[in-house]
């Protein structure tokens, strides 16, 4: 099973940027999506979810209304549309995915792709 990240940069605030995140090796739709993040000399924090069964997206306090999750099950890709972006945004991202969701959403999950660099500049 593997995840790959893709989509980061270097943009100014108030651009947007588009974060890719491929599964290979699962059955996609069996497994629920996240996007995390970590600052430098941060803990990792939840940005976004998404949660096949239910067709549900939830949103860490930051992220609401300027991020946008989505998916294709025939593609196995989800992104982060990540607009109005803002200094503090500045982080690696990493995608992650487990058939527990709870798992998913307390950052447990059992499989994370290797990041993509996002930064931000004023």
């Amino acid at each position: 099973v593997q995840l790959q990240a893709s989509g980061g940069g270097l943009v100014q605030a108030g651009g947007s940027l588009r974060l890719s995140c491929v599964a290979s090796g699962l059955v996609f739709s069996e497994n629920d999506m996240a996007w995390y993040r970590q600052a430098p000399g941060k803990e990792r924090e939840f940005v976004a979810a998404i949660r096949w069964g239910v067709g549900h997206t939830y949103y860490a306090n930051p992220a609401k209304g300027r991020f946008i999750i989505s998916g294709d099950k025939s593609t196995n890709t989800v992104w982060l549309q990540m607009n109005n972006l803002k200094p503090e945004d500045t982080a690696i991202y990493y995608c992650t995915k487990d058939s527990d969701w709870g798992k998913v959403v307390a950052g447990k999950a059992d499989t994370w792709g290797q990041g993509t660099l996002v930064t931000v500049s004023s």
